[in-house]
């Protein structure tokens, strides 16, 4: 098969690398991809959020089977032009993108078929708004109604905290001028990953992220600092509830309503006494989630995201292996605030990579040789091993093999999690 990914993210060459592993993979082009990705793959500078464009491509190099990576093609439309024309893709319609483009259609769909999530209200006015959180008071929850590369949610510990919020979002900061306040949940976050096909639906993996930039869980919310997979809070009955009261009913309600999901459901749980509480779905996978889960799950990638695309949900199984993976995220010092660009990284010449260690790449790009540091979450330390502890090991010793003075990690990832062992 010919392949086509879309997107330059870790995520991206994480599916990459899995999907080449595959006998059934002949040629995979990636666009526009990244100084990791052009490794294993082609690459094509297209404008993946241009439904002609991509579209043009996919028809002049022949491609069989297209798998969308990030939200915004996915928000854009994109996969449906390609289905129009008759392509084979992975990624759910402009429609049923909506349960991560819109945090108000996601609740109507929680509030439509029962699905247990945090008590909300939406806001197109600021003053309202803050009248809402004063009534109510703080912790709070304060969430931009649109996609926002998973920056746009605050957990405000003050009424202050959440006034700033608020008027962040109403000066457009995040694009769209809407608000959904939701509950404070406590309790423990994780991830949960389920294919969908519009009908039948196949858990492939659990992991936990770290969102705070800092050691500890401190300071601001990034797009992910590390993760690590599986989770050890989502048991196998805590899965199956999960399925059975979130899940489950949402694939149902969204084939009702006419917006059948067919892709990777990443459902954002909340956890405590033993029961779950959905905080967010995405439509595509997490990253750096999505780096762990590859590394367990390698070339087998292939075959399930093409019976998801084919609707063959319901006779496909996961083989896994009893093992953990843990990607570590070094990021361009400064982030997620102003962070500079350009800086060279060594070092990565020197790993002998493989399907226990690996470095993924995010915002890097290469010249003459060396590796550029292009944007904030650059690299992914990967590691795979027995137990987590020997996952970690392995990760945070890529992360010492790398010179790159201009970058920094969080040195606790996993820590909830090892320090239960």
């Amino acid at each position: 098969m010919n392949i086509l990914i879309l997107g330059s993210g870790g995520r991206e060459h994480a599916l990459a690398w899995a999907i080449r592993q595959n006998p059934k993979c002949d040629r995979l082009i990636v666009a526009p991809g990244n100084a990791g990705i052009e490794r294993i793959a082609d690459c094509a500078r297209i404008d993946i959020n241009s439904r002609a464009d991509v579209l043009e491509f996919a028809e002049d190099n022949a491609i069989d089977f297209i798998v969308i990576g990030p939200e915004a093609p996915l928000a854009a439309g994109v996969s449906d032009a390609l289905r129009a024309a008759g392509f084979l893709v992975f990624g759910p319609s402009q429609a049923a993108s909506q349960l991560e483009a819109s945090k108000t259609f996601t609740k109507e769909i929680c509030d439509a078929c029962g699905a247990p999530t945090a008590a909300w209200s939406r806001f197109t006015d600021a003053a309202a708004a803050r009248d809402y959180v004063s009534a109510r008071g703080a912790p709070i929850v304060i969430k931009a109604d649109g996609l926002a590369a998973g920056k746009g949610v605050t957990v405000a510990e003050t009424v202050a905290q959440a006034h700033d919020a608020i008027d962040l979002i109403f000066q457009g900061e995040f694009g769209d001028t809407s608000v959904v306040i939701e509950e404070f949940m406590a309790g423990e976050e994780a991830s949960f990953f389920i294919l969908c096909d519009g009908t039948d639906c196949l858990p492939i993996g659990t992991a936990q992220d770290h969102k705070r930039v800092g050691e500890g869980d401190t300071g601001p919310n990034t797009g992910g600092m590390g993760a690590y997979s599986p989770a050890p809070v989502l048991t196998d009955a805590l899965q199956e509830q999960v399925m059975a009261q979130i899940v489950r009913p949402t694939v149902a309600e969204m084939a009702r309503q006419g917006m059948p999901f067919q892709g990777v459901l990443y459902a954002g749980l909340m956890i405590e006494n033993g029961q779950a509480r959905l905080v967010e779905y995405n439509v595509r996978f997490g990253d750096p989630e999505c780096q762990a889960l590859m590394m367990r799950l390698g070339a087998q990638v292939l075959d399930l995201l093409l019976a998801c695309a084919e609707g063959r949900l319901a006779e496909t199984r996961v083989n896994w292996a009893n093992d953990h993976a843990m990607t570590i995220v070094m990021a361009a010092k400064g982030y997620p605030g102003a962070y500079e660009k350009g800086s060279v990284i060594s070092g990565l010449g020197d790993i002998a990579e493989s399907s226990f260690e690996m470095v993924f790449h995010a915002g890097t790009s290469s010249d003459k040789g060396q590796i550029i540091a292009t944007g904030g979450r650059v690299l992914a330390c990967t590691g795979r091993g027995n137990t987590l502890a020997e996952a970690h090991d392995r990760a945070y010793r890529l992360v010492d093999m790398i010179d790159w003075p201009e970058g920094f990690c969080r040195r606790d990832i996993g820590w909830r999690a090892l320090s239960q062992n």
